[in-house]
């Protein structure tokens, strides 16, 4: 059985971190999330106490506050509003539970930027802070003869003010076209903000977008400026436009059509200079022609529609985005990875139903566990190499679940058996490491000196 072939060399780490203060009564949860945000390449600063940030720290000069809500002397929403009192207004996400989620949305009404529920993957809490804090990077990939041409089309477009729809697969990457078109247009100096509209509740997305003054509803304790003016004279994405709730699209297509927007709870419009792009991974039209979105808002979105392939599609750009991957992780981790030919026979030849995000996650779990772990075979096609340096053994043959099996073993091994750690490696939640422990029958002898 082949290794994982990815090779790691001693790489200096020069990297420029931005400081993340955690705040978490729970050691090992403060150290497991000081620990994944060093992986996204962060400075993270933990306390256990809220209060004591409050008396010793200078919040503003962090990049991002991550607390959890449920504390002894101080929870996550009091914190929040006293920050918020000081006119600090670093972002802040909310680490809640389950029974907590309501406490969640009034943390969102006074101001946070984002919640995570219990318990979280690497994966998941790396995805929040993407959309919080994404990186200027908006290089794409084309080796491609496919992605050449939209790229060379994108840039044109990019240079008026032109609405953009871009459509396509999930992990097809369309916010990371989003910035390309963005980074060459003449807004390139000013924001980029992006909102996912499938993220929010209808009542927060309103406020979202067009903001609230003080008073408006209850938790509405200071004026808040929404998505549209933060992102004034630059560009404004609008991420999976087809989840907006029905009543909320009149009010949005108003703001494009007008250049104004309405604060809940103003009494007068105020104008804005936005340039409008939208995703959707879904059939736009046929969902208009079921009436659950407005046509004249359809028309209005699309009046230059971009479709981007998925990856199956361009496998000329397989091996030189999982290359690009690998180059963005050795400047995280200060580490120097490579491809071997094996494995990039093993990655041109499996379909990627995910697209680049399925690609990305493999490289990065992959590179992660490199010394230790296997690599699963191509899909539908068995593994046929012998186990090399192992006397006595002949050919071992496998197939996704044993290799998914032996997997989840070396990965508990390397973490001494720690599920909470390997989850996080394999960018999986303690729970499905658990079911799969089940499934695969994994006794802790197995995995356990």
């Amino acid at each position: 059985m082949f290794k994982c072939g990815i090779s790691v060399l001693p790489w200096p780490d020069v990297r420029n971190m931005k400081q993340v203060l955690i705040i978490d009564d729970e050691v090992d949860m403060a150290l497991a999330l000081s620990e994944s945000l060093k992986r996204c390449s962060f400075d993270p600063v933990v306390y256990h106490n809220p209060e004591e940030v409050l008396a010793s720290c200078n919040i503003k000069d962090f990049s991002l506050v991550i607390t959890d809500m449920k504390m002894p002397k101080m929870n996550g929403i009091q914190f929040l509003q006293e920050i918020r009192k000081r006119n600090i207004f670093v972002p802040v996400i909310v680490i809640t539970g389950f029974g907590t989620v309501e406490n969640a949305v009034d943390a969102m009404k006074l101001g946070a930027t984002d919640y995570i529920m219990k318990p979280f993957s690497f994966d998941s809490l790396r995805q929040v802070i993407d959309r919080i804090l994404p990186t200027d990077d908006s290089e794409i990939v084309a080796e491609s003869s496919e992605m050449k041409n939209l790229l060379s089309i994108a840039k044109e477009i990019a240079k008026s003010d032109i609405t953009v729809l871009l459509s396509g697969e999930s992990g097809t990457g369309k916010e990371i076209m989003a910035r390309f078109i963005h980074h060459n247009s003449l807004r390139a100096e000013r924001p980029f903000i992006a909102i996912n509209c499938a993220a929010i509740s209808e009542n927060l997305l309103e406020s979202e977008l067009f903001g609230h003054e003080k008073g408006a509803f209850t938790g509405a304790i200071d004026r808040r400026m929404g998505k549209f003016e933060v992102a004034n004279r630059g560009t404004l994405l609008l991420d999976e436009i087809s989840e907006m709730a029905y009543p909320l699209q009149a009010k949005l297509l108003r703001a494009i059509q007008e250049r104004e927007i309405d604060r809940i709870g103003g009494r007068m419009p105020i104008p804005v200079d936005v340039r409008v792009i939208a995703t959707t991974n879904c059939d736009l039209l046929a969902e208009v022609k079921k009436g659950r979105f407005r046509e004249d808002l359809y028309y209005r979105l699309n009046v230059f529609p971009l479709k981007l392939p998925p990856l199956r599609e361009r496998t000329d750009d397989i091996i030189p985005m999982a290359e690009f991957f690998l180059k963005k992780l050795s400047s995280k981790m200060g580490k120097h990875f490579s491809l071997s030919e094996e494995l990039k026979a093993y990655l041109f030849g499996r379909p990627w139903e995910g697209n680049a995000r399925e690609l990305e996650n493999f490289i990065y779990r992959t590179a992660v566990i490199s010394r230790a772990a296997e690599l699963p075979p191509p899909v539908d096609q068995p593994l046929k190499d012998a186990e090399a340096g192992q006397p006595g053994q002949g050919t071992k043959m496998g197939t996704i679940k044993d290799m998914e099996r032996e997997l989840i073993i070396e990965t508990l091994r390397k973490t001494a058996g720690n599920r909470t750690k390997a989850a996080e490696l394999l960018g999986k939640t303690v729970r499905t490491v658990r079911n799969k422990l089940k499934e695969y029958n994994i006794r802790d002898e197995e995995y356990m000196e």
